[in-house]
C-alpha cells in the first residue's frame, strides 16, 4: 500500500472514531450536553395564559412571568430561548415526544406526572385565595365564614369545583375574572376566589377597588419537568433556580408580574 493511500485510510478510521467518541459524549451527557451543542434551550409554553406567558399585543412577542424566568435559565446556561406554542391539552405529550426540552408553563408537581417526567424544584407555590372588596371589614379566614355568603368563581375552574364543594357557600359561577370582580365591587357577591397569583396580579394591575383576602387552602406546587434519565440537566437547573432565589433575581421577575416575592411565598407554604 503507497504511503499516502496508507495516510488517507489512517485519517478517515481517525475521523470516524473521533465521530463516534463525539457521539456517545453527547450521547451521555444527556439533555444538557444536546442543548449546549444547539445552543438553544427549547421551552413550550401555551401563550395563552397572561400573566404567566401570553402575546403581547403591543410588540406581537411572548411576554410573561414564565417567559421572564426561561429567559434566565437559558441565559444563565449560556444559550438562546426558543418558545414552542403548544396547547395545554398537547403540551406533556409534546414534551414526550422531543418537541422541546422543557415546560415553564405553570405544570403542577404531581405523582403521576413524576412517573413520566422528572421535575426542577418547585419555583412556584400557590394557594387557593380569596378576593375582597378594599373597604371590606369582615374577617373571613376560611371557607367556613362564608356560610350563606355569596362567592364568584370562574366557570368550569379548579376553583369553582373546590366552591362547590364547601358546604353552605352560594357559590356564583362566571365566564371570568372581569365579571365576577364588577359583581364583587357592586356588592353583588360578597368574595371570590382565585389562585394566590392571579389574585396578586389582579390587585397589582386592576383599577377596581379589591384586596387579597385569606388562604383558603393547600398550596400546588409548581414546577419545570423534562425526560427522565438528564442528572446533569436536573443539576444545572436547580442550581440556576436556587441561585436566582438567593441572589434577588427572581424576586425582580417575581416582584414585576405580581408585586411580590414569589420565592418568599414558595418558601412559605
Amino acid at each position: 500500500m503507497k504511503f499516502s493511500t496508507f495516510l488517507r485510510t489512517a485519517l478517515a478510521a481517525a475521523t470516524l472514531a473521533f465521530t463516534s467518541l463525539a457521539g456517545v459524549s453527547a450521547h451521555a451527557d444527556g439533555l444538557l450536553g444536546n442543548i449546549k451543542a444547539r445552543g438553544t434551550l427549547l421551552v413550550g409554553v401555551e401563550g395563552t395564559y397572561p400573566p404567566f406567558n401570553f402575546v403581547d399585543p403591543k410588540t406581537r412577542q411572548l411576554d410573561g412571568f414564565d417567559i421572564d424566568v426561561a429567559k434566565l435559565i437559558a441565559a444563565k446556561l449560556g444559550v438562546k430561548v426558543q418558545f414552542v406554542k403548544t396547547e395545554w391539552s398537547g403540551i406533556l405529550a409534546g414534551l414526550e415526544a422531543g418537541k422541546f426540552d422543557v415546560i415553564i408553563n405553570q405544570v403542577g408537581i404531581t405523582p403521576e406526572r413524576q412517573k413520566t417526567f422528572d421535575f426542577s424544584v418547585p419555583y412556584v407555590a400557590s394557594s387557593p385565595q380569596l378576593i375582597l372588596r378594599k373597604n371590606d371589614t369582615h374577617d373571613y379566614k376560611s371557607f367556613a365564614d362564608l356560610k350563606g355568603k355569596k362567592l364568584g368563581v370562574s366557570q368550569g375552574s379548579n376553583y369553582e369545583a373546590l366552591a362547590k364543594a364547601q358546604q353552605g357557600v352560594i357559590v356564583k359561577s362566571y365566564p371570568g375574572a372581569p365579571e365576577y370582580l364588577a359583581d364583587l365591587v357592586g356588592g353583588r357577591v360578597d368574595a371570590a376566589l382565585n389562585d394566590q397569583l392571579m389574585t396578586a396580579y389582579l390587585v397589582k394591575t386592576s383599577s377596581l377597588p379589591i384586596k387579597g383576602g385569606a388562604i383558603v387552602g393547600g398550596p400546588k406546587f409548581n414546577g419545570i419537568p423534562f425526560k427522565k434519565g438528564n442528572p446533569k440537566f436536573a443539576a444545572a437547573l436547580n442550581k440556576i433556580l436556587e441561585d436566582s432565589f438567593k441572589d434577588g433575581q427572581f424576586a425582580k421577575i417575581s416582584d414585576k408580574w405580581f408585586g411580590i416575592d414569589v420565592s418568599k411565598v414558595r418558601k412559605a407554604n
